[in-house]
């Protein structure tokens, strides 16, 4: 059974247990700030076990992406060296939302580890909570677990409920006891049962977590039962694949054979010749290129903080265990090809994204590749040294030296050293780059984003007053990153101006565009951006003459795309008060970006806002427009705004002096720029409400002329409609609702007709049922019918036959649609699932189900024929 095989049994057979299969979130949380990474299924439910979401199901399931190379759950140093450690991994997981408990979530796991997946019952162990005598009952009375095999887990981590059986979210909230279903390798493997002394061996596996859900911890300490307790489960789809193929390692797993067989490969064209097929490096590549490629596809891109240096330490770690087998060349990017081909069916963002992911790669690994060469000689000399002298710790300036100036992240070189039995000085690694920093400080230059430094003086801002400056002198002129004294036409060049009437880049509000010009040169500026807080950078093509540092030029700003700009800026502030009238004071800006085009603004709130919401959101900030007030703007001190009563965001840092702007009825803290009255903003229209994360709402608005060609663009739709339908503008959502009344009745006479006819088509095909030791057997294709009427004619064709397997087939053009049944008296030597597989493989699908019932799909109608005739042979070898 492959990994995916698996990854699609465990979700269709909890979809048939009532579940809505969720896809997997991001490995980049989008609204949890305590997460450096996805490492849980329940992560994405988090809001919902705390009360704060709700869905519009209570059970679930999922095949979750999961990282863990950061923080508190770092397998990094691991990773290539076990048998099960891993940066990516796939967390299968169940969840029930106040539905089912105890005796449904044990009852699930036991169904599926022992009748789909057909582990050996007397090769499966449990642990329970020592206090947990519920599920231990369930376990031992319900699903007959022997006691012996059934293990009582106390507080083993010292304390009252510190137990490796007893959950909890933090000190205090939702905690509750864990039931834990270990695999038995067998005794020639070294290790003993859970909770045993020598519980680390690799005998017992640990396969399947249920967490129950049912107490409330307060801060005394004190377990209050939940009203409606909840479990979550989680079972690592690499571990139960490993123990499915029989293999002690989940490195030994299809998907990591597959992975191997491509990063030998690579590793090998890229000047390794013939390296060891067995080498811990080789998983380590094979793992790193997970991870890396679902970071990047989540939208990281590797760099020198958060998640991209982790990205970065990821994938520089697995370039460098290819250097150490030999590749001399950039490899590792091209490694995404064979991810893509083994898990992008089951994640299509890996086909989506497979040209930008091997993109990204390969430019960090070209980067990587021109300092690696030295760096690694230098660390090796320094280690050789150290043995030489008997061990030791390696200096943690020359570790630092590796860092900064050869791109060796600090625990990639602590990697190398412990394959050398030898560490790494870290407090002196410390030191150095706190004394670098002092010394970035003390230079007093400014820098920006992208690396530009800058130590002349600062720009003074006029685009408040006027979009044009004359006499604005240039001073710096850089291109492609580098200081230069001049930049001729055709050169992409940054320009900082002593003077300007561009806004650049904040707040959410995109930067001017324009242009700067002499009486020889002409600069065409399609982005304004800070330097640093006073500098401004005109980004450009230089399109005529040159620009020289100390040109003087005039500055004029694009005064069309500028109006269309602060409409929709003045607009956010309007709509962000409307907000807070209509749906609560709790409603916070989480986020915004203001384009000419249109304003998108993210803010705190827990459901979607109504129609009725939206309108009424709407109404209030046209009637702030219509009321035509003037905009005015103040600087002052921070506490003297705090007593204006000026929003101000939470978590954001304000100086001593802020800009108070008061639009309307709305009063906060902007350095953006505005309309001169409310009327100037002409139109207001929402366009779109969605959900971009739990507890997060975004609302995207258009104003002036782009409200105005919005809502004329509805207006040719619904004409357009209107004349298909033949009726007035008016009657259209009449009209579309007794057209979709028509249909559904139409669908219910289509339906009822297929009844009838497979019924009389099950009559027919009864006398081409053959006997085989005594059981019926059908298999036959049903003209017209779907995947309803296949299961009812299946139900009436088993009550007529009685002791019978029947297989029934259905083609729509080159899709196949199959059903599998056998009676209830022939289930214990024939299973529909078995079954349906067998044919379903013959015409390019697969499936499954309950014993007496499966259902499948196919891609190839024309191998249909020959693999209903090989149903006859199949259960003759079996009765």
């Amino acid at each position: 059974m492959k990994a995916s095989d698996i990854r699609a049994t465990f979700l269709k057979f909890f979809e048939s247990k009532g579940h809505t299969i969720v896809a997997s979130s991001p490995v980049v949380p989008g609204d949890d700030p305590t997460l450096l990474f996805t490492n849980a299924g329940m992560n994405q439910f988090k809001d919902v076990f705390l009360g704060f979401d709700k869905r519009p199901y209570n059970r679930a399931t999922t095949a979750q992406k999961c990282i863990r190379a950061g923080g508190k759950h770092n397998d990094l140093e691991n990773v290539g060296y076990t048998a099960r450690h891993h940066t990516f991994f796939e967390m299968l997981g169940n969840f029930s939302f106040g539905d089912y408990f105890k005796k449904d979530a044990i009852s699930y796991a036991w169904e599926l580890l022992t009748e789909h997946f057909k582990l050996p019952k007397d090769k499966l162990w449990v642990t329970v909570y020592s206090e947990d005598d519920e599920a231990y009952e369930i376990w031992n009375k319900v699903v007959g677990v022997p006691a012996e095999r059934i293990v009582r887990i106390g507080d083993n981590k010292g304390g009252r409920y510190m137990s490796d059986n007893f959950w909890m979210m933090g000190d205090t909230g939702p905690c509750g006891p864990c039931t834990e279903i270990f695999y038995d390798h067998g005794p020639e493997i070294a290790g003993g049962p859970p909770g045993s002394p020598d519980e680390d061996g690799d005998r017992y596996i640990e396969i399947w977590n249920n967490v129950f859900m049912q107490f409330n911890r307060t801060e005394d300490g004190v377990m209050h039962p939940l009203p409606k307790p909840s479990v979550d489960t989680g079972m690592g789809l690499e571990r139960v694949t490993a123990v499915l193929q029989h293999v002690h390692s989940n490195y030994e797993i299809d998907l990591f054979v597959a992975l191997l067989a491509a990063a030998k490969q690579a590793v090998d064209a890229a000047g390794a010749g013939d390296c060891d097929k067995d080498s811990p490096s080789l998983k380590v590549i094979a793992d790193h290129i997970r991870a890396c490629s679902f970071t990047v596809a989540d939208g990281v891109i590797p760099g020198n903080e958060g998640r991209g240096y982790v990205l970065r330490r990821i994938a520089r770690r697995g370039i460098r265990h290819g250097y150490k087998l030999g590749a001399r060349k950039p490899f590792f990017h091209t490694l995404v090809a064979a991810l893509t081909e083994q898990m992008g069916e089951a994640y299509p963002e890996l086909r989506q994204q497979q040209a930008r992911i091997t993109e990204v790669l390969k430019q960090e690994e070209e980067r990587f590749f021109q300092t690696i060469a030295n760096g690694m000689e230098i660390l090796d000399g320094a280690l050789a040294k150290l043995q030489a002298q008997g061990g030791g710790a390696l200096d943690g300036e020359l570790a630092f030296k590796l860092h900064d100036t050869y791109g060796f992240p600090l625990d990639l070189t602590a990697d190398v050293c412990r394959e050398r039995g030898l560490s790494v000085d870290n407090a002196g690694f410390d030191a150095a780059m706190n004394r670098q920093r002092e010394q970035a400080r003390a230079a007093g230059k400014f820098k920006m984003q992208a690396g530009l430094e800058y130590s002349g003086t600062p720009t003074t801002f006029h685009g408040y007053e006027e979009l044009s400056h004359d006499g604005a002198k240039v001073t710096a002129v850089y291109v492609d990153g580098t200081p230069v004294a001049s930049a001729r036409a055709g050169d992409d060049a940054v320009i900082v101006l002593d003077h300007t009437p561009f806004y650049a880049e904040s707040g959410g509000q995109h930067g001017d565009t324009g242009e700067l010009r002499n009486a020889t040169s002409r600069v065409l500026v399609e982005d304004t951006l800070k330097v640093q807080a006073d500098v401004y950078g005109h980004h450009g093509r230089i399109v005529e003459g040159e620009i020289k540092v100390g040109d003087v030029l005039a500055a004029r700003v694009d005064a069309e795309r500028r109006a269309k700009t602060i409409r929709n800026h003045s607009a956010t502030h309007l709509m962000h008060k409307a907000l807070r009238e209509v749906l609560g004071g709790h409603v916070q800006q989480k986020g915004s970006l203001v384009t000419a085009d249109r304003t998108r603004f993210d803010f705190a709130h827990n459901a979607p806002l109504t129609a009725e919401q939206i309108a009424q959101v709407e109404a209030i900030v046209n009637a702030e427009i219509l009321a035509n007030a003037d905009t005015q703007a103040r600087s002052m001190g921070i506490e003297e705004a705090q007593k204006l009563g000026a929003m101000m965001l939470f978590g954001e840092k304000y100086g001593d002096t802020v800009r108070v702007l008061d639009i309307g009825s709305s009063r906060e803290l902007c350095g953006g720029t505005h309309v001169r009255r409310t009327g100037d903003i002409g139109l207001f229209k929402i366009v779109a409400e969605s959900g971009v994360a739990a507890g997060i709402r975004r609302v995207e608005a258009v104003t002036g002329d782009n409200a105005l060609a919005y809502l004329q663009g509805l207006e040719h739709t619904v004409d357009h409609l209107a004349a298909t339908l033949k009726v007035t503008p008016t009657e259209v959502g009449t009209r579309v609702n007794a057209v979709l009344d028509q249909v559904r009745s139409l669908e219910k006479e289509l339906a009822a007709l297929k009844g009838k006819l497979a019924s009389a088509q099950g009559d027919e095909l009864m006398s081409q049922a053959v006997d085989i030791n005594g059981l019926k057997v059908l298999a036959a294709r049903l003209e017209g019918a779907d995947a309803k009427t296949l299961r009812e004619t299946m139900d009436k064709l088993k009550d007529k036959l009685k002791t019978a397997a029947i297989v029934l087939a259905a083609v729509d053009g080159d899709k196949v649609q199959l059903a599998a049944g056998v009676t209830a008296d022939s289930v214990g030597k024939l299973k529909a699932g078995e079954l349906v597989n067998f044919v379903a493989q013959q015409v390019g699908g697969k499936g499954g189900g309950k014993p007496d019932m499966a259902m499948a799909g196919g891609t190839d109608a024309s191998k249909l024929a020959g693999a209903l005739q090989s149903v006859r042979g199949w259960v003759a070898e079996r009765v």
